[in-house]
């Protein structure tokens, strides 16, 4: 569910510098306004990422809780060089948690069993998964900012071509489309 919107228009994507600096000054009702705003998306976005050998007693709820918490921990240090640069950080944030319970799960020693071969075949899609990640990572990371920001909106945390317009100040959601396509285009282009 969606937080409802208020009359200063704090709970919508756009709006996120205004809670930011209301966080900053220490108001407890934008921090759940934060929370509540972001992390239905970043759930959403990070359901399914974190590999089945990593899960462990770990799952996405409380990956993105320690994310989060995290975030808000070093938002006083954070400075948005532009719109949708809030999201990013966060997305980055929740990435590097993944990451960190990959390699701690790979540290724990494997249970062995019959469906060591089943095992063994997961790894190599794990793998081949995990390259594919870094390939698109690293063509991301080449586009323009804004791009980037546009992509990761619409691809990864799917939303609507109106809301990506109007988080990111664009003049409509026609423009938005226009800027993803040929940004996924430059995207492809960047990891053949």
């Amino acid at each position: 569910m969606s937080p409802s919107p208020e009359a200063d228009g704090t709970t919508s994507l756009g709006a996120t510098a205004v809670l930011l600096e209301r966080v900053r000054s220490g108001d407890e009702a934008a921090v759940r306004n934060l929370v509540e705003l972001y992390r239905p998306l970043l759930e959403r976005w990070a359901s399914g990422r974190l590999p089945g050998h990593a899960r462990g007693l770990v799952d996405t709820v409380d990956l993105v809780h320690v994310s989060l918490i995290r975030v808000l921990k070093q938002v006083g240090t954070f400075e948005s060089a532009h719109p949708g640069a809030f999201l990013a950080y966060l997305r980055r944030t929740v990435l590097n948690q993944m990451r960190n319970e990959i390699r701690a799960a790979q540290s724990r020693p494997r249970a062995s069993s019959n469906a060591d071969s089943a095992m063994d075949w997961a790894s190599v899609e794990d793998e081949v998964g995990r390259e594919t990640l870094e390939a698109y990572e690293v063509a991301l990371a080449k586009l323009p900012e804004d791009d980037q920001a546009a992509v990761v909106l619409r691809v990864e945390f799917r939303l609507p071509y109106q809301e990506i317009a109007a988080t990111l100040g664009r003049p409509s959601a026609d423009a938005v489309r226009k800027q993803v396509t040929r940004a996924l285009l430059r995207l492809a282009a960047l990891m053949e």
